[in-house]
This record gives structure tokens, sequence and C-alpha cells, in this order.
């Protein structure tokens, strides 16, 4: 169907903090949206991961349940519990290749008990023909 956008009502849309006031407060929303992909882009050490980390620990503290897809095999524990994370709680899952990682986002999303899901990084997801060297 089509429609005017000016006839679609405001929808109200769930938001999670990103733990960062200043930045819920920029977003105009207070946060995220829930429901929804969201990719964070910067250059290598931008602080894009301890974003992600710091959203999480947000989302915990409110009762939600997160996954880190971990395909740069680099979450440091240590670190994510000294921005909050409650690392006892949070999934993680360190995938071989991009499809898996991607078989894993599906089976969680559709699984429905996940609140937030982060994928670090998109960038770090190399096809399984790359890896075993098929690709040329």
């Amino acid at each position: 169907s089509i429609m005017r956008l000016g006839d679609n009502r405001a929808m109200d849309v769930e938001t999670i903090s990103t733990g960062s006031l200043s930045l819920d407060i920029a977003l105009g929303a207070g946060g995220l949206p829930m429901g929804r992909i969201v990719e964070i882009y910067g250059p290598e050490s931008s602080g894009k991961t301890t974003l992600t980390l710091e959203l999480i620990a947000a989302a915990q503290r409110e009762g939600k349940t997160c996954a880190f897809i971990d395909a740069e095999h680099a979450l440091d524990p240590v670190y994510a519990k000294k921005l909050g994370v409650d690392i006892d709680a949070l999934l993680v899952s360190q995938p071989d290749t991009g499809e898996q990682a991607l078989e894993i986002c599906d089976a969680l999303a559709r699984s429905g008990a996940i609140d937030v899901m982060v994928v670090d990084s998109v960038a770090a997801l190399t096809p399984k023909a790359e890896i075993e060297g098929e690709m040329g």
C-alpha cells in the first residue's frame, strides 16, 4: 500500500538508553529504538564497542536480556564488567564465519528471548569461502 507520510500517525517506539545521557538527548528520542537495527559507524578505536557495552549495561539494569556476537573474538570480560555489564548474564557467541554469525543472530531474533543484540563487528563477518581460501 501507499500512503502519505503525513497520514501516518506518530508511533510510540520504545527506546533504550545508550548509557550516556548526552547521547540519549542528542538522539532526540531518549536512546536507541528497540526492535530496530542500528549501525554504529566510526574509525578504529573510536569507542564503538565501549558504547555497545554501555548500552548492554543500561539494558541489563532494566532487566533486559542481551547478547553479544563477538565476530572479532576480542571481547574483554574484565573491561565489560568495569563498564557495568553483568558478564554472568550476558549471552556471548564467537562465530568462526560470517554465515555462522548471521545464523546465530537469526536464531536469537526469532526466539524472541533477546532484547538487545550486538554484533561486533560487521567488518569482521568474514565469509566461509574467504576463510577457506576459495575466493579469488
